[in-house]
């Protein structure tokens, strides 16, 4: 015996008109028939069709309601006269049709889907443009909180009311244009352009609304255009042809050192609130400069056959999941100072290493490795001081220092003068990790304000 039959028609995504002659000749001459929802213009003729209109009130969810139709008409399909059944559903019955999809995963059933005219057909009408030579990626509003990735156009589905509206707009920048389609194939159907932070204001939106958005510039496609780019200058600009990763250390070192520059002006101004658009594009130039030393050098790799750009950005994905077994993990942790903690104690047992100190580059900025190094320490209570004995420590490093004002120079200085300035500077750093002060960073800080103070003098003694 044949398994029973559910035969799936779409009644279109507008009127009766939308609605194939085949489709209709289904309903009318099956001795048992379904409609998902009669909320649908092509349903208001079909007044004798039974619908699970009722369900969706009573169902605590979606998954719920979809999983009680299904054993329903599964069970209407082996009673059937003719041991089949039609299940009239909105739309196409192969887009965004989890009742469907549930179907075809049975094998008690056979399934066979009519064709019907889909949203996505009435939308590329309506808007003029050809699917598969835009690309056109179809997308459900609530298969994720993730923000959308490009390339675009994209067709969001599923957006039925304002909460979802927000939850889109919440995936999206904030003026990214998109364009709002109610009712299409309808009589009343409208296209509104508008920018994503609107979304949620959008009130106008029902069942038969869906979303277009014409093109999202995402990371990836950022990046596809950026390794294109490096590619191109390696294969025609002489200079970038003759670079190794050798040549290209030192630039390396030096859009890093320009990029603190432009960074520490941006995050002051931020603390002060006067944060504009030409220190975030200097900002934003800066990093640019960073990345693009790390584009080179991935293409270098991949011309090498050694690694890419996507495997150093697998390898960086990996880690950082390791890192963080709080997250993706069961292991818990009290605070940020924990997870600095754990974060060095995997560092050493992932990459085999004998010390916590293994690592360190050794030419850092004297203040900045000695920071770095008692950091280490402190994992293993080396020195367990609270502040009040780290300030006090330091105050008597300072007194015990010695002047001479008779050929004081460098050269001169003795070992124990010499000790007495490295156990000053020593317990400042002491001090300064409690106060949660970089002194590397405020050094520097100060240094530049002192190049600005010269500059000033400079220029009022021209």
């Amino acid at each position: 015996m044949s398994k029973p039959l559910i035969r799936v028609v779409g009644l279109g995504p507008g009127d009766q008109e939308l609605v194939t002659r085949r489709t209709m000749r289904l309903i009318i001459d099956s001795p048992v028939v379904r409609l998902r929802t009669r909320v649908h213009p092509a349903a208001a003729e079909l007044i004798d069709v039974l619908s699970y209109d009722q369900w969706y009130d009573e169902a605590s969810s979606f998954d719920v309601l979809y999983a009680r139709i299904v054993e329903d008409l599964v069970h209407l399909a082996g009673s059937s006269p003719n041991n089949e059944v039609v299940y009239a559903v909105p739309g196409s019955p192969v887009v965004a049709e989890r009742t469907v999809e549930l179907l075809r995963a049975r094998d008690d059933v056979a399934v066979v889907c009519e064709p019907a005219v889909s949203v996505i057909d009435v939308a590329c009408a309506a808007l003029g443009i050809d699917p598969v030579a835009q690309g056109l990626r179809i997308v459900d509003a609530l298969d994720s909180v993730e923000p959308f990735r490009g390339p675009g156009p994209l067709l969001v589905l599923q957006t039925y009311s304002p909460e979802v509206m927000s939850v889109v707009a919440s995936r999206l920048r904030p003026e990214t244009e998109v364009s709002v389609l109610f009712h299409l194939g309808l009589g009343d159907q409208e296209v509104v352009a508008m920018r994503a932070r609107e979304l949620a204001g959008f009130t106008k939106v029902d069942h038969l609304t869906s979303l277009w958005i014409e093109g999202i510039r995402g990371v990836g496609e950022a990046m596809e255009d950026l390794v294109s780019l490096e590619r191109q200058l390696r294969a025609e600009c002489p200079w970038d042809q003759e670079q190794t990763h050798g040549t290209l250390t030192k630039h390396l070192l030096e859009e890093s050192y320009e990029a603190l520059d432009a960074l520490e002006a941006f995050a002051e101004a931020q603390q002060r609130g006067e944060l504009d658009d030409e220190l975030i594009d200097h900002v934003q130039e800066e990093l640019g400069d960073v990345l693009c030393q790390i584009v080179f050098h991935a293409e270098l790799g991949d011309e090498e056959g050694l690694f890419t750009l996507a495997t150093i950005a697998d390898s960086l994905r990996d880690k950082l999941t390791s890192r963080h077994p709080h997250i993706f993990g069961d292991t818990e942790v009290r605070d940020a100072a924990d997870v600095a903690d754990r974060w060095e104690t995997l560092k050493v047992k992932e990459k085999g290493r004998t010390s916590v100190t293994d690592g360190i580059p050794m030419q850092l900025p004297a203040l900045a490795l000695y920071a770095k190094l008692l950091a280490k320490a402190n994992l293993f209570g080396a020195y367990d001081i609270n502040p009040n004995e780290a300030r006090d420590a330091a105050i008597a490093a300072i007194g015990q220092l010695e002047f001479s004002l008779d050929d004081a120079s460098a050269n001169s200085s003795s070992d124990d003068v010499a000790s007495a300035w490295a156990n000053a500077l020593v317990s400042l750093l002491e001090a300064a990790r409690f106060a949660g002060v970089d002194l590397e960073g405020v050094l520097r800080a100060r240094a530049l304000l002192l190049r600005d103070e010269i500059r000033s003098i400079e220029t009022t003694t021209e």
